[in-house]
């Protein structure tokens, strides 16, 4: 089966699951503990039900929003992921590039084993904006942040619902650890799978060597078999507002808050200077047992206003997934595992089927529910949230 096969995001899911080892696929699939949060966050979007309106003329939809004086052509884009280029050669390069050529922005991870500059300059011409982690060391956060700045990244945002690890156990039951240490079995299973073993494995030894970290921080950043990342995560328990605010102050070009699920937070982020914020539960695999931000996001959309942007993440596999999102308040919303699929099915061409089937979908779900264009969306046209 090719990605080209696929109609839907749940048939590139069932791709990537056979072409992935064990160990790469439930680094990409599950969630924390019981997988509570992660299943709910599905079972929240299938709750809501949609309310079309009949005999309205949707012969000219569009899907058209504008950001920050930037439009493109449809209302999602990609999610940051750390460590994609376990799923597939040069990921985070093939991701930009997918992004860039369905004109959606796409947020480079900390965790990423491409440098910052290299993405930027492989995929000029595309919207990008960068993720960060940071431990309490504001040194190292500052060289990271200038480095994003001088390479032409557009926004920042701020993930700040790490204050440790979440229990993923079936990592630890495969033997994912940094420094990584690959055991007979996991290679074994890669033996298996001979697609990502010759396409992604070995044609990233060849071509790159180990991979490293390549944006945690200067003095931190290494090869995955020999980094120990306590002290790039050193002390991110002990992160507070001031942290916050002092990377406002340091960062020139728009700002986000990233792992919002309470209202309050909102409305501090916007007191120290954000310029939005991303309504997220980490996909599920930090805090087992939260809300699913679908439920969460109508609350904190009032929170913050209409002045300041809500982006949205968690759960996204359809359009019509998009649509109840920007129906309840987000001005964006971002995919995480979908492209991941698309990824390990197909590389960047995968990626970006995966980006045109949802657009696709919400382009079907306008034109069904009687809505010509995604500006036009709200509470009316879903029947739960009149």
């Amino acid at each position: 089966m090719s990605y080209r096969s696929a109609y839907n995001i749940d048939d590139l899911h069932t791709l990537a699951r056979k072409r992935l080892p064990k160990i790469a696929y439930d680094y990409l699939e599950p969630g924390a503990e019981d997988n509570v949060s992660l299943r709910e966050n599905r079972a929240a979007f299938e709750r809501i039900k949609l309310l079309p309106r009949t005999l309205v003329d949707v012969s000219k939809r569009s899907q058209k929003v504008t950001i920050f004086g930037k439009t493109y052509d449809t209302p999602f884009g990609i999610a940051p992921t750390g460590a994609a280029g376990i799923y597939g050669f040069a990921a985070d390069i093939a991701l930009a590039r997918a992004a860039r050529d369905a004109n959606v922005p796409f947020v480079l991870s900390t965790a990423s084993f491409e440098p910052m500059e290299k993405v930027a300059r492989e995929a000029a011409g595309g919207t990008l904006w960068f993720q960060l982690y940071m431990s309490k060391d504001r040194e190292a956060a500052a060289r990271l942040v200038n480095r994003a700045r001088d390479a032409g990244y557009e926004a920042l945002i701020v993930t700040t619902d790490v204050p440790m690890i979440g229990n993923r156990e079936p990592n630890l039951r495969n033997g994912w650890q940094i420094p990584f240490k690959l055991g007979v079995r996991n290679m074994i299973d890669g033996v298996l799978h001979p697609h990502w073993l010759f396409g992604t494995f070995l044609r990233t030894l060849l071509e790159s060597g180990v991979p490293r970290f390549q944006n945690t921080d200067v003095n931190v950043g290494g090869r995955i078999i020999t980094t120990d990342l306590s002290q790039f995560r050193a002390r991110r328990d002990a992160l507070d507002w001031s942290d916050f605010q002092w990377l406002r102050e340091i960062w020139p070009h728009k700002f986000f808050i990233k792992g919002v699920l309470h209202a309050e937070d909102a409305r501090i982020a916007v007191q120290y200077g954000a310029d939005g914020v991303f309504v997220s539960n980490h996909g599920g695999r930090q805090l087992d047992g939260v809300q699913a931000t679908i439920d969460v996001l109508p609350e904190i959309r009032a929170a913050v206003g209409r002045d300041k942007l809500v982006m949205f993440d968690g759960g996204i596999r359809r359009g019509s997934d998009v649509v109840k999102a920007i129906a309840l308040g987000a001005d964006m919303v971002f995919a995480g595992r979908a492209p991941l699929y698309g990824i390990a099915a197909g590389g960047q061409a995968g990626a970006k089927h995966a980006l045109d089937l949802l657009r696709s979908e919400v382009d079907r779900v306008l034109a069904l529910i009687g809505c010509p264009d995604v500006k036009q969306l709200g509470p009316q046209f879903l029947a739960r949230h009149r």
